[in-house]
């Protein structure tokens, strides 16, 4: 079924879908990661966005229950130079075909994605419409460029979860309070995570270090968090703009200081503006698993996993207040920071993704500590 893609800019790409009629709108970018196409559709921080994979096979080896990293697809459409039919994986239960369609998510290939990934890296990250349904080029012009985009919008609120719920056991447990623990957990660390698009790993290597997980909504109140007595805050990824999140920058501000706080992605952005720092767009931002980051304070290196289409703004740190601990080594931009004062430290990328695989880890080991010592 044929399929036209069509950039704000008036650039037109002809494929094919392998999912059916569908059309799509949303913020065109692109993951250069070799595997692990399930992980980036689950991820809630992919919301608003159509997926350009670099790799050119992609669906080889199927989709599974255990690799979901929430409970649904996100990304709009997904994008394949080659989309395989026939996975070969003993642990796969569907193909990639199957699951995008069961989710209701455009799946489209046959084109030249390094094209498409070559102008989005000129041009930067546009906006974008693919259909099948409408194959006029003036017409998906339109509404691409009518489409409102990411900048200042809240995203996180199409994501966060609608109560709060508990980790145990490797699954999710309906609860409002620390009343679930995981088998084997003795004398656990109480942490509450801010649900800002969070995904199923971090909640099981905090629960694998001996923590005890309450999942909270990203509108919870300070008072409602430090209700719960926990012992630290995690600030989890999500997509879009930090600065359009409502209200939750005042809320981390408040708790500042009084309990430790570890933040993740856009929790590490959240964590940013609440020190007074501000945020910025990426011209095509840094998505994919081969990304390098510098860990100042020790001088290693680390291959990470990142998705993110905005950054904290160095220059606007205090360096009276916080600390630089990470920069990409792509384009020095911030990758980790810390307070001076209070016991709050982050990371723009994804340590829980690990594709190093162990590099990060100890980002874990840090916060766990933190709370320890409080």
């Amino acid at each position: 079924m044929k399929a036209l893609i069509a950039l704000e800019d008036g650039t037109i790409f002809e494929g094919r879908s392998f999912t059916g009629a569908g059309e799509a709108i949303g913020e065109m970018v692109f993951n250069t990661s070799m595997s692990g196409y399930q992980e980036v559709l689950t991820d809630p921080s992919y919301t608003g966005q159509l997926v350009t994979m670099t790799y050119p096979l992609i669906g080889n080896y199927g989709i599974n229950s255990e690799d979901m990293e929430s409970a649904g697809v996100h990304p709009r459409a997904f994008l394949v130079k080659e989309y395989n039919a026939i996975p070969s994986n003993f642990r796969s239960e569907e193909t990639l075909a199957d699951f995008l369609k069961r989710f209701g998510v455009l799946g489209v290939e046959g084109f030249d994605t390094r094209a498409l990934v070559r102008h989005i890296r000129q041009a930067g990250a546009l906006k974008a419409v693919v259909s099948t349904e409408d194959l006029d080029p003036e017409s998906l012009l339109a509404k691409a460029k009518g489409w409102a985009g990411l900048v200042g919008r809240d995203m996180v609120s199409q994501v966060t979860c609608e109560k709060p719920y508990g980790w145990a056991d490797n699954q999710a447990v309906p609860g409002s309070s620390f009343t679930t623990t995981q088998q084997g957990l003795t004398d656990p660390l109480r942490v509450v995570a801010f649900d800002f698009g969070i995904k199923f790993n971090q909640s099981r290597i905090l629960t694998d270090k001996g923590c005890q997980v309450q999942v909270v909504p990203a509108t919870t109140s300070a008072a409602d968090i430090l209700a719960m007595n926990p012992d630290g805050i995690f600030l989890s990824n999500g997509p879009g703009d930090p600065a359009g999140v409502d209200g939750v920058v005042e809320t981390v501000r408040e708790l500042l200081g009084q309990k430790p706080m570890f933040g993740i992605c856009l929790g590490h952005q959240i964590l940013g503006l609440a020190y007074g720092a501000t945020t910025y767009k990426l011209k095509f931002g840094h998505r994919g698993g081969n990304q390098p980051v510098k860990d100042l304070t020790t001088g290693r290196v680390e291959i990470t996993s990142q998705n993110h289409g905005f950054c904290v703004d160095v220059d606007s740190l205090s360096p009276d207040d916080v600390e630089l601990t990470h920069i990409n080594l792509n384009d020095n931009s911030v990758e980790g920071m810390r307070h001076r004062k209070f016991p709050a430290f982050s990371v723009q990328y994804h340590p829980e993704h690990a594709p190093g695989p162990h590099d990060a880890m100890y980002l874990f080991d840090r916060f766990i500590e933190l709370m320890r010592a409080a």
